[in-house]
């Protein structure tokens, strides 16, 4: 399983949103910036993100996007599924018809339960953990980076 852009953009520009918004509509073209993402791209994430209620849409001059739940309530999972992020390891994992024409054994097969399983804990994690998680985290990375770069003077 590999984690495409599209999902990894949709995190980063949803974390951006959370330390940024504080309840005020934030322009994509700032997350563009600082994220270092194309507003054209953007766009077409934030559309499905809206799609999926995690955002919200304000119009018109100081417009902009907002989260649509507490950072508390949105998982990686529910990004990476908003995105269409295919975050199945084979195709064993997703027994849809058009997977099961990729290969023959699917159902037969006794490994597929390993694949099986292991998607399973994949997904369990994605959904485990939050924007607030991911906020927290990266609050704690710069109170480290902080002290790596303090100075002590002794007089």
């Amino acid at each position: 399983m590999k984690i495409s852009t599209k999902g990894q953009y949709a995190v980063r520009a949803m974390l951006d949103l959370t330390e940024q918004s504080h309840n005020y509509p934030v322009p994509l073209s700032n997350i563009s910036v600082r994220q270092e993402i194309s507003l054209h791209y953007l766009e077409q994430l934030f559309v499905r993100l809206r799609r999926a209620r995690l955002v919200n849409s304000i119009r018109g001059p100081g417009g902009g996007y907002v989260l649509a739940k507490s950072p508390s309530d949105i998982t990686i999972g529910d990004i990476l599924r908003a995105v269409s992020e295919d975050i199945s390891i084979s195709e064993c994992t997703d027994l849809s018809k058009k997977k099961k024409e990729l290969c023959k054994k699917v159902g037969d097969c006794v490994a597929s339960v390993v694949w099986q399983k292991l998607a399973k804990h994949i997904s369990d994690i994605l959904d485990s953990i939050t924007l607030e998680d991911l906020r927290k985290e990266d609050k704690k990375k710069d109170q480290e980076k902080a002290l790596r770069h303090s100075f002590a003077f002794s007089i």
